[in-house]
């Protein structure tokens, strides 16, 4: 990391200042908290005993009022430490099934070779979904690619998302809607937990985690993790079904609280991967050679968030944040070297009256990529804007919220992103209505570029940037043990952008892609149902997702459905559980037709299921547990072979992933807690 900027020093220089200074400023201060800090810890805490009936109570940071969820006119979905748990025993090494078997969310894998993948919320494409860690962009200005999987569950005590347009709320990366990975709190007493996995494809998981108080004052906690995964062709075809990957990560954290009200959390993060995919030793592609991918990445970030009262009823809050990550890629016979750094400094100013919070406050985000083989498509895009929050509440049952951002963009210029909602809740319905407006700033990182590599990119010219309005009603009721919610959402974007194929010579085919952007609008329209009923120590939950996401053809004469989009989805998770004994869960999820891009085998994918059983029983401080995936063996290679005839103009030897390609696979291992 020789190449890190004076910026990427100074920030993190920062966060390692703060951390010392927190440490000592704990010497001095009282042990005891005011009240509505002592409130706020105690709605967070996460021991894993977080139940239906208190849910609600807990203070989300995603939206910046403060408001607990119940009372948030942005709609702010839970996951709650329960939940993470049952996840973290399927797939402990990565937070792609927590996200994947949540309503209205769909990980998209992007790269058949790497398996790297994206979030889509309500059927928008995965590079509109900002990924935050405790309110920070430490994984750069967009979830997508390898990062997603990068990220273990083993610290994490809940996660939010807001859906539709947020850009209002953290700028143009969050077009789509923002998910939020919320850290663990540490308590008063050293305790913590590790955990071993094992899985039937030769896939091993090692995380611990570890959280302890330092001084009256200062609490701290590290997560650290070793995954292996052994390259496996499912189907011995000569493709590699289940790329290999050795990755080491670390996160330490520390949380100060002073005498008079400050907080400050500070926290480093590193990890280091090699990934390999492609043809297996000895295989080929379609003509006849072998196409070897690679990718080793190094990621350091560092974050900070403080606050601090001003007089009686105001907060200063400053949150900062740099992320640097190389990358070595790759494909076939190209190396691609490469390097992403983003940051955020942000200060702002919030205050209370009794029907009234407000915020105000500026900001400064910056996006940089340098390629050293590829140099043409190096892009700085700096972003210095000013935002704005206003919840009023008009009575007891009516909430209303207005949120506003205006940015500078370096590249695009002047952008003004406003969202407003409203919450009303007569009794046990609660009913909530939001709309937005937002934009992206566009890189070449499509999708078929994160699989393909830039070596067959033309350099981007008259590239605009892509805007979209969303909206969305939403009802939830709750009655006895049953709960309910019924969401109604649209989107359009405009000036989507794609890959264009050309040929680079009069008499050749197709063998080169343009950046464009598409003609006319992206229009998405949906809803989403889910039921769930407590019946003692048994949870059963019902979701259904309805998309009808469409796009213009290329010579704009009519609209088609938008690629690896299925216009129908459920799921259906029954889990039993005696907190601290046992938990057994069975869950099945349907994924209904998708249309295909350039699929020369068949233009539309069969639908499918995906059913699984877990199991985990407690034995004193230790926990085994054991997770059958894929019941039925589901393999997209049983429909259609997954390398192409021809090589893809983007560079790319096979077909989109729309379903799975792992097979059946069986996980088990054990979890030990220790301390109090």
């Amino acid at each position: 990391m020789s190449k890190t900027s004076h910026a990427t020093t100074l920030i993190l220089l920062l966060g390692f200042y703060s951390i010392c200074q927190s440490a000592e400023m704990s010497i001095s201060t009282d042990p005891m908290a005011t009240a509505a800090h002592a409130s706020q810890e105690d709605e967070h805490s996460d021991d894993g005993e977080d139940h239906h009936d208190s849910v609600e109570k807990i203070v989300v940071q995603a939206t910046r009022s403060g408001r607990i969820a119940d009372d948030q006119p942005i709609r702010v979905e839970l996951i709650n430490r329960e939940e993470i748990e049952e996840k973290a025993a399927m797939r402990p090494g990565n937070i792609s099934m927590l996200l994947a078997e949540t309503g209205g969310i769909r990980v998209q894998t992007t790269s058949p070779a790497l398996g790297s993948a994206n979030i889509r919320l309500q059927g928008l494409y995965g590079r509109y979904t900002q990924l935050l860690a405790d309110g920070l962009p430490l994984y750069g200005n967009q979830a997508a690619s390898i990062g997603l999987l990068q990220i273990p569950p083993t610290d994490l005590g809940r996660v939010e998302i807001i859906k539709g347009s947020a850009s209002s709320l953290y700028g143009g990366s969050a077009l789509g809607g923002v998910i939020n990975l919320v850290s663990r709190k540490p308590g008063d007493t050293l305790k913590g937990e590790t955990s071993l996995n094992f899985t039937s494809k030769d896939g091993q998981d090692l995380t611990t985690y570890i959280e302890t108080p330092l001084t009256s004052s200062l609490k701290g906690s590290i997560t650290a993790g070793v995954h292996h995964q052994a390259i496996t062709d499912v189907d011995s075809d000569g493709w590699i079904d289940l790329p290999g990957y050795e990755r080491y990560t670390a996160r330490p954290r520390l949380y100060w609280q002073g005498d008079d009200g400050q907080t400050l959390y500070t926290t480093v993060g590193l990890m280091s991967e090699r990934r390999d995919g492609g043809t297996m030793s000895g295989g080929t592609v379609s003509d006849g050679n072998p196409f070897v991918q690679t990718q080793d990445s190094e990621r350091l970030d560092s974050g900070l968030v403080f606050t601090m009262p001003v007089f009686n009823e105001l907060t200063l809050n400053t949150r900062a944040s740099a992320m640097l990550q190389k990358h070595e890629h790759g494909f076939g016979l190209v190396l691609e070297e490469d390097q992403h750094e983003s940051y955020l400094l942000e200060s702002s100013l919030t205050g209370y009256s009794e029907n009234t919070d407000w915020v105000i406050g500026v900001a400064y985000q910056s996006d940089q990529f340098v390629s050293e083989t590829f140099p043409q498509f190096d892009y700085s895009y700096e972003v210095p804007g000013l935002f704005s929050q206003l919840d009023y509440e008009l009575n007891a049952e009516i909430t209303t919220s207005l949120s506003t951002r205006l940015e500078k963009h370096s590249e695009f210029g002047t952008q003004f992103s406003p969202r407003i909602s409203m919450l009303y809740r007569p009794g046990d319905l609660t009913i909530r209505a939001s709309y937005g407006r937002g934009y992206f700033a566009p890189t070449p990182f499509v999708e078929e570029i994160e699989a393909a590599g830039l070596s067959r990119l033309e350099t981007i010219s008259d590239i605009s940037e892509e805007s979209a309005q969303t909206a969305s009603l939403d009802f939830t009721y709750t009655y006895d043990n049953i709960e309910s919610s019924l969401t109604l959402f649209g989107s359009n974007v405009d000036n989507v952008t794609g890959l264009e194929a050309f040929a680079s010579s009069d008499v050749g085919l197709p063998d080169r892609v343009r950046l464009v952007n598409a003609e006319g609008e992206s229009k998405v329209r949906g809803s989403e149902l889910m039921l769930r009923y407590y019946w003692g120590d048994i949870k059963l939950t019902a979701s259904y997702l309805y998309l009808d996401a469409t796009e213009l053809t290329p010579d704009i004469s009519q609209r088609r459905k938008i690629a690896l989009t299925p216009k129908h989805s459920a799921g259906f998770v029954a889990m039993w559980e005696q907190h601290g004994n046992f938990r057994a869960g069975f869950e099945a999820y349907y994924t209904g037709k998708q249309r295909l891009n350039d699929n020369p085998f068949t233009d539309y994918s069969e639908p499918y299921w995906h059913l699984g059983l877990m199991g985990e029983i407690a034995i004193g401080k230790f926990s085994w547990f054991i997770n059958l995936e894929n019941l039925l063996n589901v393999k997209q290679t049983d429909e259609h072979p997954m390398i192409l005839p021809n090589r893809a103009p983007s560079g790319q030897w096979t077909t989109d992933i729309w379903s799975r390609n792992d097979g059946f696979i069986v996980n088990g291992g054990v979890r030990f807690k220790f301390g109090a």
